[in-house]
């Protein structure tokens, strides 16, 4: 009995054991499916988002619900063969993990939460403070009040002014009549006074002075692309003007006879008539008439030469450095020659007026005072009528003879004749300097003559004496015979840069100056200050090959540089930076050919 009781005492015992570790277990396992870990957290309410959560609900201790075991997980820890067994043991493994550890890793999480929701909420009170939403409120309030006070203010003076006025309209008793008459003319002003106000107050308003605005344009930086379009923008654009001047030149050489015909004796008909305001008048009234209809689709060509379609070529998206140049170049020649053509009109006006050539500007002044004197004497239908006579035979006759005969337009045309013996202020300066030149060298002629000078010196050597460089006789510079001058050609020499690539130094490798060509050499004066060994002589016997060379190979064109092949140099001297390279080419070669054909007949 004693062992059936300590068999049956065994057993209870295992079995409570059992039922304790696997509510443990049970227990373990719900913990480990609501740890926050992975992406089952999410599937759990947030602590920090509950409504129930607060501050003061982590605590020390946590109650925590253990789950009842149901009988078919007893059975299953009971019968050791079941399928309860790889449930336990999963459990042991893990069992070594205490209650009290998990407990504490579920309350850190809490506590996470909890700070979490803290910093939210922080974050919150932030957001906003920041935006200031009670201060605004509080300052519309403010506002609306004023506007309250304000509207209030508004209506009592309106009342007032309401109650004085039919006061002031009643006389008082002991008042006189001088009196209300004064009274009267005051609320008649001061009616008159708001009706000018209400009526005309917004256009005083607009006459009121107010300071300029200055405003400061962006530019633009330099683009390829758009320096293009800017060009065929402005091409456009003078297109109808061009136009309208090919036409008019169109008229007055004839171009269709039946045309200027018809357009001469229209206008002399309306000139004796006194029509020609209307006519021109007219005439721009029936463009417009035209353009409104070729702006809505008609095929209308009103011109008497034929207009020719240029095609236009599509803008090129990329463009290479050396075409980017060549546009650049493009650009800036026909703004060059525009500019200049501009320079040349008003410094003509300006030259005619600032009495420059004073017979010319006599001849205008007579003019003047001839038309002024008939202006104030005869009446103005006479005159108009000349003038558009004199107009018409003019534009139609005259200068459609002159253009045929060229001679006839040198002697009596005289608009033309004024026109052209106009100086521009470049030619004004170029005549100063001859008339200098000449006095200087009538000067030294006189002085020269003057003087004892030996005898037997041949034309050409005195001429050779007086030719002087920028620093002092061409011989003496260059250390030759006083036979030796530049030729008429390049009597001024060229610009340009002596290039000698044998030289390693950079003060050596280029030099600027001038070149010029005698009968016999090559004479290089260097523009820097110093000795006669920068400047460069070579004889053009020596010269082995002569040849046009481009010293960049980016650069369009065929270049702007010389290159000079001798014994005594390793690589040609290369002569770059002329602008007039073609002419000294030409000059430097026929010199050499000339010279090297002589050497060569006299050798045979």
């Amino acid at each position: 009995m004693r062992v059936c009781s300590d068999l049956r005492a065994g057993d209870s015992n295992r079995h409570v054991k059992v039922k304790q570790k696997s509510a443990v277990l049970n227990m373990l396992k719900k913990l480990d499916k609501i740890r926050f870990r992975g992406h089952k957290r999410d599937e759990f309410l947030d602590l920090a988002e509950s409504p129930n959560a607060s501050d003061t609900e982590c605590g020390d201790e946590i109650p925590v619900k253990i789950p009842r075991t149901s009988t078919r997980d007893n059975e299953e820890l009971r019968d050791p063969a079941g399928p309860g067994t790889v449930i336990m043991a999963s459990g042991v493994q893990d069992f070594n993990r205490t209650e009290s550890d998990r407990l504490n890793e579920i309350k850190g999480h809490l506590e996470i939460a909890l700070l979490e929701k803290h910093f939210l909420q922080e974050e919150l009170r932030k957001l906003r403070e920041e935006t200031n939403a009670e201060t605004l409120r509080q300052e519309l309030e403010k506002e609306r009040q004023r506007r309250l006070e304000l509207e209030q203010k508004v209506n009592e003076v309106l009342k007032a002014r309401t109650e004085e006025v039919p006061a002031a309209q009643q006389p008082a008793k002991p008042q006189t009549q001088a009196n209300g008459t004064d009274k009267r003319s005051h609320t008649v002003c001061s009616r008159l006074q708001k009706w000018f106000c209400d009526k005309f107050g917004e256009y005083v308003e607009d006459f009121r002075f107010q300071p300029e605005e200055n405003t400061v344009e962006t530019e633009e930086p330099l683009s390829a692309r758009r320096l293009t379009e800017n060009m065929r923008r402005l091409k456009r654009g003078a297109k109808p003007v061009t136009n309208f001047v090919k036409n008019l030149s169109a008229l007055s050489d004839w171009y269709s006879i039946y045309t200027s015909a018809i357009a001469f004796i229209i206008y002399m008909n309306a000139v004796w008539h006194g029509w020609a305001i209307p006519m021109f008048l007219f005439l721009a009234i029936l463009r417009l008439s035209l353009n409104y209809l070729i702006a809505r689709g008609w095929r209308i060509q009103w011109s008497i030469v034929p207009e020719v379609s240029e095609p236009m070529e599509p803008p090129k998206e990329d463009l290479t450095v050396s075409e980017k140049f060549q546009l650049v170049l493009d650009v800036a020649q026909k703004a060059q020659n525009l500019f200049g053509k501009m320079a040349d009109i008003l410094e003509k006006i300006k030259n005619l007026f600032m009495w420059v050539q004073p017979e010319i500007t006599q001849k205008l002044y007579i003019t003047l005072w001839a038309a002024f004197i008939a202006s104030c004497f005869l009446p103005y239908r006479i005159i108009g009528l000349a003038m558009g006579l004199y107009a018409g035979i003019k534009f139609f006759l005259i200068d459609f003879i002159f253009k045929r005969c060229p001679r006839l337009r040198a002697k009596y045309d005289t608009p033309y004749i004024i026109w052209t013996s106009l100086p521009t202020d470049p030619q004004l300066k170029e005549r100063s300097n001859a008339t200098v030149s000449r006095r200087l060298q009538t000067a030294a002629s006189r002085s020269y003559v003057g003087s004892s000078a030996p005898t037997g010196i041949s034309k050409d050597e005195d001429t050779s004496r007086f030719h002087m460089t920028k620093r002092g006789n061409f011989h003496e510079v260059f250390n030759l015979s006083e036979n030796e001058r530049p030729l008429a050609v390049c009597e001024n020499g060229w610009r340009c840069c002596l290039i000698n690539r044998d030289r390693k130094m950079p003060t050596d490798y280029i030099r600027n100056g001038v070149l010029y060509v005698t009968e016999n050499y090559l004479c290089f004066e260097s523009s820097k200050s110093g000795s006669s060994k920068r400047n460069k002589v070579i004889k053009l016997t020596d010269i082995t090959d002569i040849q046009k060379y481009k010293v960049l190979s980016v650069l369009p064109g065929s270049g702007m540089g010389i290159a000079v092949s001798t014994p005594s140099t390793q690589k040609p001297l290369v002569f770059g930076a002329m602008v007039h390279r073609d002419e000294a080419f030409e000059t430097i070669f026929n010199q050499y050919v000339k010279i090297t054909s002589a050497s060569s007949s006299s050798d045979s």
